[in-house]
């Protein structure tokens, strides 16, 4: 049976669910039993052999866990003697044979539906009269292994996850990133790296600190090993870490269902409990949520930061409470393998704040001084807008390297991506455009050529960075005369007036007396340079270096078709009276 006869048979299920379940919520049914019943099929030929295990290692008071995966030849088990047919059998004790028959999983599947609250969905279709006929529906299914392979697991499971996003569009930008910008991200990320990914046996690894629902985590195992992937014969493992425990239990069923060991996929708040604290990886994926406050995790960040330093994830500087965006990518940084172990890559989605939010010495400026000044970033590319479910903001897709190829070092390539899309037939949300294949391979091109055009502009590091100097002024009495200091260091020289103080931001590349002689005597000859306050800033005005002038129209044009309006307007209130 094809994936796609296999979704829409499993998707028949919400004709049952109609009615009693909104919409929204058939996933919080059709996943978990999905999951129940792949495990129900791989278990079952050797399920009598565990069980005569698990009651042999249970009566000489040993841990079974080791000799149960052993035979099962799995990285789970289940103990209990019942299965879904078995369930079946006895209609009137359906609801507790279910429990007890999920509780007999080991904990790393257990916890799957624990976090799904799968035991809540079987009490409410208990109490519906629909357990034992969605259960029925679910057994019929043949998901065995020898039937429908891991990857094609994997392709039917991310369908139900597109589809049940598509139906709750308020949660899919949490949780749900459109395919088509993953598979862009996942094209930037490891296309660079193609030729030692062709090599036979290649193992590499991926990681998603914000992994959601595991899509990019999926699409990149899938671009390099799936059928038409790149190189077939390598490994990709998957790392991944989820706050929402919807998510991460789907994140992790799927990790499952496609064979991956799901002990990589962490729960919890990545910032404040980081699950792979010292881990090193060579690619890095994320989309971390936009414009949120990290204040949840305020007391475990600023305690890393200011007690670890940059022998921490937070050294370079702390964003703004309600932005947390620049901590994932100072996270993600952090989760790079080391240069001379074939350094990391990491591919991120940001809003546009990040690039240029904060003055100099604020936490932003001082994170992108750092990330600019360690050589770290390659590219930045402006997607449409209108690209996610759940906001038509400006949207950006940061590259970044700590093995960068030779003719990109001490370099950043802005793409100016925004006209690349093609309309929706049906808007989801606010997602009304989508990346074509063409698009994607458009943009990609762009990228990987490195060079100068109309949407694709290169600088140098220290072309945003600036120093941001403090011009004073002297404060004056009422007979406009200069008011000395009396006392201090300043004793004799002019008192500044705070109500005249001004700063100017100079670019790093120019000399700041000259800029000063320049653009600030002419107007000000009193004028001087506090030096003490000088700070180092660094900005990047995406925007500004892509803007084409537009004339404004001619005005006998503009007068012409406001005439016309005009008649047309007179003509129709003609016909009313």
């Amino acid at each position: 049976m094809s994936e796609q006869n296999l979704s829409s048979l499993i998707w028949s299920v919400a004709d049952l669910l109609r009615g009693d379940y909104k919409q929204s919520d058939y996933g919080k049914v059709i996943m978990p039993f999905t999951v129940l019943r792949r495990l129900d099929c791989i278990l079952e030929p050797t399920k009598i052999q565990v069980i005569a295990e698990y009651e042999k290692r249970t009566k000489e008071g040993v841990d079974p866990t080791p000799f149960l995966n052993r035979i099962s030849k799995q990285s789970f088990y289940n103990s209990s003697p019942l299965d879904m047919n078995k369930v079946l059998a006895d209609p009137a004790h359906i609801k507790s044979n279910l429990l007890n028959y999920i509780n007999g999983f080991s904990s790393n599947v257990n916890d799957i539906f624990e976090r799904y609250e799968f035991d809540k969905q079987i009490e409410k279709l208990d109490e519906a009269g629909l357990l034992f006929m969605v259960t029925k529906k679910f057994a019929e299914v043949d998901l065995h292994p020898n039937a429908v392979s891991n990857a094609g697991m994997g392709t039917l499971f991310e369908e139900l996850i597109r589809k049940f996003a598509e139906l709750s569009n308020e949660t899919a930008g949490e949780h749900f990133t459109p395919r088509e910008v993953i598979r862009l991200m996942v094209d930037l990320l490891l296309h660079a790296d193609s030729e030692a990914l062709s090599k036979p046996g290649v193992i590499r690894t991926i990681y998603d600190p914000t992994a959601g629902t595991g899509g990019m985590l999926s699409i990149a195992e899938e671009y390099l090993t799936g059928p038409n992937g790149l190189n077939p014969d390598a490994t990709l493992i998957v790392h991944g870490q989820e706050l929402n425990p919807e998510s991460f239990a789907i994140c992790k069923g799927d990790m499952l269902i496609k064979g991956q060991d799901i002990s990589n996929i962490k729960f919890g708040n990545t910032l404040s409990n980081d699950g792979h604290a010292d881990a090193k990886f060579d690619y890095g994926i994320s989309n971390p949520p936009f414009g949120v406050e990290w204040k949840k995790s305020e007391k475990e960040v600023k305690y890393e930061h200011d007690r670890l330093g940059f022998a921490g994830r937070f050294g370079p500087g702390l964003p703004r409470i309600s932005d947390g965006s620049l901590l994932f990518l100072l996270h993600l940084v952090s989760k790079m393998r080391e240069p001379e172990k074939g350094g990391g890559r990491v591919a991120i989605v940001l809003n546009g704040s990040p690039l240029f939010s904060g003055g100099a010495g604020s936490g932003e400026s001082e994170i992108r001084k750092w990330v600019i000044e360690q050589d770290l970033l390659e590219a930045i590319i402006a997607l449409p807008t209108d690209m996610f479910y759940n906001t038509g903001i400006s949207t950006y897709i940061w590259i970044l390297s700590n093995h960068k190829s030779k003719e990109r070092n001490g370099k950043i390539q802005l793409i100016n991506g925004i006209d690349f899309y093609q309309k929706m037939r049906k808007n989801l949300g606010s997602k009304r455009k989508e990346l074509s294949d063409s698009d994607i391979k458009t943009i990609g091109n762009l990228y990987f050529n490195f060079k100068e055009t109309k949407e694709s502009k290169i600088f140098e590091g220290n072309d945003f960075g600036y120093t941001s100097i403090t011009v004073e002024r002297p404060l004056r009495d009422a007979s406009g005369m200069v008011v000395l200091s009396s006392k201090g260091k300043t004793k004799g020289k002019p008192q500044s007036d705070a109500d005249l103080r001004d700063t100017e931001n100079v670019p790093l590349k120019e000399n700041i007396q000259e800029y000063f002689k320049r653009e600030v005597l002419p107007h000000a000859p009193d004028a001087w340079i506090d030096e003490s306050k000088s700070k180092v800033g660094y900005e990047i005005p995406f925007t500004r270096h892509f803007y084409e002038y537009k004339p404004p129209r001619e005005l006998n044009e503009i007068d012409a078709e406001l005439k016309l309006v005009i008649s047309e307007i007179q003509f129709l209130l003609s016909e009313v009276s």
